[in-house]
């Protein structure tokens, strides 16, 4: 099972052993890690589990899908090269130890 490093807005970390095949939003909110929000429940529509992803393991994050790409432009944090909606990435196995940055609620 891999471990994902959640890394909060104020520096908190907190690592996640999360099940293969799930959404990195499933894996936070099974853990209770602060400030994924998901209010869409992970259907793209409302960039509450945005988050920023290690550009080292871009290869296994993917690429991103159009209606992810027009929902960060609505983010209420700043969108970044390495953001991500956490809701449209699955866990693999080659993700073990990536760090997942987890930005402020505005």
């Amino acid at each position: 099972m891999p471990k994902i490093i959640f890394v909060s807005a104020d520096g908190v970390t907190r690592e996640v052993a999360a099940g293969a095949d799930q959404s990195i939003m499933q894996a936070a909110l099974a853990a209770g890690v602060p400030g994924i929000v998901a209010e869409c429940n992970g259907a793209a529509a409302c960039a509450t589990c945005h988050c920023y992803f290690d550009p080292a393991y871009a290869a296994c994050v993917g690429e991103i899908g159009e209606q992810e790409s027009e929902m960060l432009d609505f983010a209420a944090s700043e969108r970044t090269a390495d953001s991500r909606l956490s809701c449209q990435v699955r866990v693999v196995a080659e993700m073990d130890g990536m760090t997942v940055r987890v930005p402020a609620l505005q």
